[in-house]
Formats: structure tokens, sequence, C-alpha cells
């Protein structure tokens, strides 16, 4: 389960860079922790996707078809602060990204930065935008959440949408093969 948590403090709160630029993004633990984790929030995509963690000794684990090249994390000596580096920017980089880190088997995420990406950076204005308000999260422990009644979180729900809609996909592809095969048929009868 993920919940929000005031032992993280997460900057900035969003982030508008310029393509082929790199920016940089902070969070600080209250108290010294084994290592922090980093995901990101498509809302093109709708996915939540691990990205990288960072032990104390500064190895790190990538998530699935992640950059090495793109993401890397920094941290202090006392284990307290920790950035994510992100270079070489897109547009597919847009979202939502949050600092981790796991206890009791909780996994406590940071308040979020929206990161924007864009070809041109617009020049500064005079007015300020409110900040985008996000929903808050329901916290759970991982052995709750496996059993866990009403809406499942998007690490459940997505996956689930994806596979019945390649079943769908599936099912439509061998219903017009077999209307294909029976009109074949029909028509080698009929030739007789």
């Amino acid at each position: 389960g993920f919940c929000t948590n005031l032992l993280l403090s997460q900057t900035p709160e969003h982030i508008l860079a310029q393509t082929n630029k790199k920016t940089e993004i902070l969070c600080g633990l209250e108290k010294e922790h084994t290592g922090v984790y980093w995901y990101r929030w498509s809302q093109e995509r709708q996915i939540f996707e691990f990205l990288i963690f960072s032990n104390a000794l500064g190895k790190t684990t990538y998530g699935a078809n992640i950059s090495q090249d793109k993401f890397s994390i920094h941290g202090t000596s006392s284990h307290n602060s920790y950035s994510l580096h992100i270079s070489h920017l897109r547009a597919s980089d847009n979202g939502i990204y949050y600092c981790s880190v796991s206890q009791s088997s909780q996994l406590f995420l940071g308040s979020g930065t929206q990161l924007s990406v864009v070809d041109v950076l617009p020049l500064p204005s005079k007015t300020t935008q409110a900040p985008v308000s996000k929903k808050p999260v329901r916290c759970t422990t991982k052995r709750k959440a496996a059993s866990r009644k009403g809406p499942c979180s998007p690490l459940i729900w997505i996956p689930l949408a994806a596979a019945v809609l390649l079943l769908l996909l599936s099912l439509i592809s061998i219903a017009h093969r077999l209307h294909r095969m029976r009109r074949r048929l029909w028509l080698r009868i009929h030739r007789q």
C-alpha cells in the first residue's frame, strides 16, 4: 500500500523544464533510512511506474525499461537527503514524481513533484497559477492491500484492464478469422 507522509519533504512542487535539458528533484527524510525509491505517475499513459532505488551504500536498482543514462540518485553522507537527477528531458518524462521509503510493511510517498517538459519555455508572467490539487491517498499495509475490498490501487487495476483489452482484441481477431473461414467454406459448397 501507499500513503503520503510528513516524514518526507519533497521539493519543488512544480518543474517546467525544456526539452534536452536536465532537472533535479530533492527529497528530505526526517530520519535516516536504508534507501529511497522514486516513482512516476504518468497521466497520459495512466501508469504508476517504478524508476529507481538507491540504498544507503549508493547501490542503485532500476525499473524495467528505465534508462540508466537518464536517471540517477545522489544522497548525502547522513542518508537523510536524496536528489533525483533526470537528464535528456523529453515529453515522455512528463508526470508526477514521488520519492518514497519503506517502513513497517508500508511505502511512504513524498508530496509529489509535477514535471512538465516543453520545447520552448514561456516568458515570465506576473500572474501565478494555483497549484494542482492532489487527491489524498489512502494508506494501507501491504498485507491489508491484498485482502482489501473496494477500489483497487492503479498498480492492480491497470494491468487487469490491459489484460482484458488484449483478451478482447484477440477474441475479435479469432471471430474475424472464423467468419472468413465459414464464408470460404460456404462459397466452396455452393460452387460445387
